[in-house]
């Protein structure tokens, strides 16, 4: 697809599950400039801005897949277990988490050698995970167990644990690191975190069956897939409330905030396309077909 010019950055890295393939949509066309294909059912996306690395868990593959974020090119396959799923990257761009759904565990490998370091225990069938700003903290969502653990990335030991609604899937950080979101499928709302002592500060009711979120317009608004409605609800971070449903593309899956903070990509899995969502207007603006069963799932765009 390549044809001999360069490509203007940030992209976004979506992957198709049901293709086995990853679309790169290049931010400032709205298209699609490659398509990279990737074995055992692409799910999870971690972006390393730090070393140009985009990290593709595969369920079926028993590990994670290494992009080069600028050559846009396969370049390693590492083996973790069971099935992995929620994927995320540290501040420092120095390691990367690894959720695996079968084992309850969290594995963590050096991004230098891609060696093991650790292997963490935690709730049953962990999903979404996040690295708060400041580095000290990796949030897991534990579908199974209702519950979110909060990981010290000084000792790479649980500090905390807590419920929520029930089976969280995707969940956000704000940028200050006080509070923590997370989308919960089967009770179909939000939990709100306070970060010290993870206590619930809000339950929020959204579509149906809530998937994943992101934050944007500094942090004013947080944005959360339903997955059932085909919608995207719109909920007031100071307020603590919905204030809008944006009808996107057929069961909305992974969602991230693009680096100007005002714009949010969406994944919709059955239509085979991202919905651009515009935070200012609250509208879609754009439209992308992608490859088939498309999910990214995680923070899929390139800073």
């Amino acid at each position: 697809m390549f044809s001999g010019r360069l490509f203007a950055e940030p992209y976004a890295f979506i992957t198709n599950q049901l293709d086995n393939s990853i679309s790169v949509i290049e931010t400032n066309t709205q298209k699609v400039i490659k398509t990279i294909s990737v074995t055992g059912k692409p799910v999870g996306v971690a972006v390393n801005n730090k070393k140009s690395q985009v990290y593709i868990s595969t369920p079926n593959g028993g590990g994670f897949a290494v992009l080069d974020s600028k050559k846009l090119e396969l370049t390693d396959r590492v083996k973790v277990g069971g099935a992995s799923l929620g994927i995320a990257v540290d501040a420092k761009g120095e390691r990367v988490f690894v959720a695996d759904w079968y084992e309850n565990t969290v594995s963590v490998f050096d991004t230098q050698t891609f060696k093991l370091i650790k292997v963490i225990k935690v709730g049953k069938s962990p999903s979404g995970m996040m690295v708060s700003r400041d580095n000290r903290w990796l949030y897991v969502a534990n579908r199974v167990d209702d519950t979110i653990s909060q990981i010290d990335l000084k000792t790479l030991r649980t500090r905390n644990t807590t419920k929520v609604g029930t089976h969280p899937f995707g969940l956000s950080v704000d940028k200050k690191g006080e509070r923590i979101y997370t989308a919960n499928v089967e009770s179909d709302d939000v939990t709100v975190l306070e970060n010290t002592y993870l206590k619930r500060m809000a339950t929020i009711k959204v579509g149906a069956r809530p998937y994943a979120t992101t934050l944007a317009l500094n942090d004013s608004l947080l944005f959360v897939t339903n997955q059932d409605d085909s919608t995207v609800s719109v909920i007031d971070t100071a307020l603590l409330k919905v204030v809008s449903e944006i009808e996107v593309g057929e069961k909305p899956e992974g969602i991230s905030t693009h680096p100007d903070d005002q714009h949010v990509y969406v994944a919709n899995w059955f239509d085979n396309t991202v919905s651009v969502i515009d935070a200012k207007t609250l509208k879609v603006v754009d439209t992308i077909e992608t490859g088939e069963g498309c999910r990214a799932f995680g923070l899929f765009i390139a800073d």
